[in-house]
């Protein structure tokens, strides 16, 4: 399946993340996409006359061969959801993109991921927070999402610079621009210590209905959601919103009742939607992050005589970091309800802890 087709698939109009999954789940390959037959086409779940035409009168193919060689001209990769190397977390969820392309230096796949979102006009308290976030964060081997935006983007993005944090600014545009152009000079630092990241091709433009599909992509790639300031309508609750449906941990500050830039976190925390942090270190203590000063070497796990091959799996998954269920159950292969079984086993033994969020560590 060459790079040039999977481009071409998504260049296509009126195809989108799920109809692609469906064609390459009916074909196997994008090449034999572009060399099947309308009526083949048609048999497709969400294929109907309209796109039948569209893929064979298209011309993405030609547009996917010259955006290639402007990738591979400025080094930028580009990521099918079955590579190896694309987010795990987000390939977990249903509206996916098929394609990212991305530049940068961190790994996608970083043991600790975490989103921060707010408004774009963030005060000094909100800026104030995500310096505290920072701070804590560092020592806790963590990868920070935001969206370059104004406000508590660019101040996530900055503030994780500081304090040597690799940093993923996810576009709602193409990787040829950078907007607001006024923060190129900090894309530039999150590239040799973070990276950019967009599901959008060469040629398009920030436009305002971007942000909103830009918004599921910083949900999905990360543990956790926080948000640090929002107002009661606006982008950052829309993250919120995302994250909760993909059963990720959403935290928010609160702030006082009269504060219009906390009313957003406040009516979060007040709907259950998202949990409390007064501090950043209650993330740590929610998520059941060890001492960072530890050592892992330094720790010897007293496991119980005569746990079954499928419970030391579960241990063995659960030695590096905490992990979702999710995670567990795609480590180890076990089946959802017998993998409850064994959760529930080892936590009366004392060898695990379980979180809030569906996650588990070891005791």
């Amino acid at each position: 399946m060459t790079l040039i087709s999977k481009i071409a698939l998504t260049l296509i109009k009126g195809v989108g993340h799920v109809t692609a999954k469906n064609l390459l789940a009916t074909f196997g390959e994008a090449d034999s996409i572009f060399k099947a037959s309308k009526d083949a086409l048609m048999q497709v779940p969400g294929v109907g006359a309209g796109i039948a035409a569209q893929i064979l009168e298209t011309d993405a193919l030609e547009e996917a061969s010259r955006q290639l060689r402007f990738l591979e001209k400025h080094k930028i990769e580009t990521l099918f959801f079955k590579d190896d190397n694309y987010p795990r977390r987000l390939r977990e969820c249903p509206d996916a993109p098929i394609i990212l392309y991305y530049k940068g230096t961190a790994d996608l796949n970083h043991a600790r991921v975490v989103s921060i979102v707010g408004t774009r006009r963030a005060t000094e308290y909100g800026k104030m927070l995500c310096r505290q976030l920072a701070e804590t964060l560092r020592s806790y081997n963590v990868l920070v999402v935001s969206g370059l935006a104004y406000g508590i983007d660019i101040a996530a993005h900055k503030e994780s610079l500081a304090n040597e944090i690799p940093t993923i600014g996810v576009l709602g545009h193409g990787l040829d621009r950078i907007y607001p152009s006024m923060h190129k000079t900090i894309a530039q630092g999150m590239l040799r210590n973070g990276g950019l990241l967009t599901e959008f091709p060469l040629n398009t433009l920030p436009d305002r209905e971007n942000f909103p599909k830009r918004n599921r992509i910083i949900a999905g790639i990360a543990d956790v959601t926080i948000v640090v300031e929002a107002t009661s309508k606006g982008g950052a609750l829309i993250t919120a919103d995302i994250a909760g449906s993909y059963n990720r941990d959403v935290f928010a500050f609160p702030g006082r009742t009269t504060d219009e830039y906390s009313q957003g976190c406040n009516f979060l925390i007040k709907t259950n939607r998202a949990g409390l942090l007064n501090h950043a270190r209650d993330l740590v203590y929610y998520l059941g992050w060890d001492d960072p000063h530890r050592k892992s070497a330094e720790r010897q796990l007293k496991l119980p005589v005569g746990l079954s091959l499928e419970e030391l799996s579960i241990v063995q998954v659960l030695r590096d970091a905490p992990a979702m269920v999710d995670e567990i159950a795609i480590k180890t292969t076990l089946q959802q309800s017998k993998l409850a079984i064994h959760l529930l086993s080892l936590e009366m033994q004392g060898v695990l802890t379980s979180l809030p969020g569906n996650v588990y560590r070891l005791n």
